[in-house]
């Protein structure tokens, strides 16, 4: 009884704030299985995200059961005579309010660890299903990428391609894009996708796939949010590994970091023997890290001296690298990385070496995590920007913003690393640059209430535009990745004519009122109430 009242306050809210056309007691005969709350901590929980830049209060939240329940909210919004906006939220990462609704709904896709989605237990078989001989896994869109794990180790399979960081719903990446060191080999995790359900801004619960419902399928996949909600992810899976080798070295010069980086993703299509399963890097432009950008790797026994090395212009670059291996060719892993390394140009004693366990190095930057949070330091704003560089303009990129804008302050790591373009799929929303090779430059920056001033947000921040100002008077055609603009204008440019027009299309076809994923600016929601408008803008 006290659940159907809440629901019901729920929904007169609704109806008082946005003209909800629909009478309590018709939306509580839609057959919602979950929980549509307005409890003042589901509410602001629901209004901020990982990135603590923006806060934006929905009305209400609603914990779904099902994929049904996702539909039945879409749809009464839809077809509501004022219209309210819908987005779904995985596990709170977005950066710039992306998954915000403001005076709207927002369905929160990931349930916890127990197994609960909206007040509703859901066994491990109704969120994640394994199909071991056909290779694949059916994913509930907001599980998260660590349980999807455990659940296909548990038949000796894994998902192709990764992000750095595990706790991410599947939906929510597989809406951006998906990128780790994997990508080079695999391509992003939207193009290791078979099918998918979505529920389109209509309300509609459709099942699409590069055969059926291909437009869909294509748009959803790096959209966004703009056409869909995934409620169900079709993901390719191999045999997992058992054990990775993980190395970094150093380089004190760029060109031979870079050289190195595309010699080894050049290798995408040979045999596993004689090409390496991961390769990322990162920037090292802070003395602090200089000296301790080991501790958390390697053996404090080992001798080198970091801060002794010779670096150009103040600026060292880490080339980080795994070889994955099991029983059946432990007995090879030693020369095969040997082979590799030789062909490579690092410091000589700059080698760092690490064996461990396959899930362990996947999940790697949760233990970071639990070490932040232990010391208040994880729930702080987090200025991120994402950057896709073209081959060609990578040496300019370095010697604007690596040895130029940055200084010798970083405040986070700095990710860098190229792709193959010929691994993502041109059909799909997502926008990199036109080039073969582009690299993913990440600059994962934490705003820190400090004495230095390098650490806070207002300087972290307009650093970053300070980065975006040079890229654009220099004229190097970066793109953003989980990218965050203010303007249509912006995103026009950002999009390009033609795909600007094909996302625009899109659009019109499976989202025509605009209510879904407005945290993202990209379209003004078609909404009688100038409030409401206002609200989510």
């Amino acid at each position: 009884m006290a659940t159907k009242l809440l629901l019901t306050f729920a929904i007169c809210r609704l109806i008082v704030t946005v003209g909800l056309t629909l009478t309590p007691m018709e939306l509580l005969q839609l057959g919602v299985d979950g929980e549509l709350t307005v409890d003042p901590s589901d509410i602001e929980t629901a209004s901020l995200d990982f990135g603590r830049l923006n806060r934006a209060e929905p009305l209400a939240v609603l914990y779904p059961a099902s994929a049904e329940d996702v539909a039945r909210m879409v749809k009464a919004a839809y077809e509501s005579a004022q219209g309210f906006t819908v987005s779904a939220r995985g596990h709170g990462h977005s950066i710039n309010g992306q998954a915000q609704a403001g005076n709207g709904v927002v369905i929160q896709m990931s349930g916890g660890d127990d197994g609960v989605l909206g007040g509703v237990t859901v066994g491990k078989a109704g969120r994640v299903r394994i199909w071991e001989k056909l290779g694949y896994v059916d994913a509930w869109g907001g599980e998260l990428w660590i349980d999807v794990l455990r659940s296909t180790l548990e038949y000796g399979l894994a998902p192709k391609s990764w992000t750095d960081y595990l706790y991410l719903s599947v939906g929510g990446t597989l809406s951006n894009a998906g990128i780790s060191g994997q990508a080079f080999n695999h391509g992003p995790q939207i193009s290791n996708v078979y099918e998918l359900d979505v529920v389109t801004g209509k309300g509609e619960l459709l099942t699409c796939s590069a055969e059926n419902n291909s437009e869909l399928f294509h748009a959803v996949l790096g959209g966004l949010g703009q056409f869909g909600i995934i409620t169900r992810a079709r993901i390719a899976l191999e045999p997992a590994p058992k054990s990775v080798r993980w190395i970094r070295v150093l380089y004190s010069n760029f060109t031979a970091f870079t050289q190195d980086q595309e010699y080894l993703i050049s290798l995408q299509g040979q045999p596993a023997s004689q090409k390496f399963d991961y390769v990322e890097g990162f920037v090292i432009v802070d003395e602090g890290l200089i000296n301790n950008w080991r501790s958390s790797f390697f053996s404090p026994r080992n001798p080198v001296k970091i801060s002794s090395l010779g670096a150009n212009g103040g600026v060292l670059y880490c080339l980080e690298i795994t070889k994955n291996y099991d029983q059946s060719t432990s007995h090879t892993v030693d020369q095969d990385v040997e082979a590799l390394m030789q062909k490579l140009n690092f410091i000589p004693a700059s080698v760092f070496t690490t064996d461990l366990p396959y899930v362990d190095f996947l999940d790697r930057v949760h233990k970071a995590e639990l070490k932040l949070r232990s010391k208040g330091l994880w729930e702080v704003p987090h200025p991120w920007l994402n950057l896709f560089v073209p081959r060609s303009r990578i040496g300019d990129f370095d010697r604007g913003v690596f040895k130029g804008i940055l200084g010798n302050k970083t405040s986070g790591p700095i990710l860098i690393y190229p792709m193959n373009k010929n691994m993502w799929d041109g059909r799909s929303s997502v926008v990199t640059p036109e080039e073969e090779v582009f690299y993913l430059v990440a600059l994962l920056r934490s705003a820190l209430d400090a004495r230095d001033e390098t650490r806070t947000l207002e300087y972290l921040s307009n650093q970053n535009r300070q980065i975006l100002r040079f890229c654009d008077e220099a004229r190097i055609d970066v793109k953003q990745y989980l990218p965050h603009y203010t303007t249509q204008e912006e995103w026009m440019d950002h999009f390009g004519g033609d795909r600007w027009a094909r996302f625009h299309r899109r659009k019109t076809e499976f989202d025509p009122r605009h209510i879904l994923a407005t945290g993202q600016r990209i379209f003004r929601p078609s909404l009688a109430s100038d409030a409401v408008v206002a609200a989510s803008w």
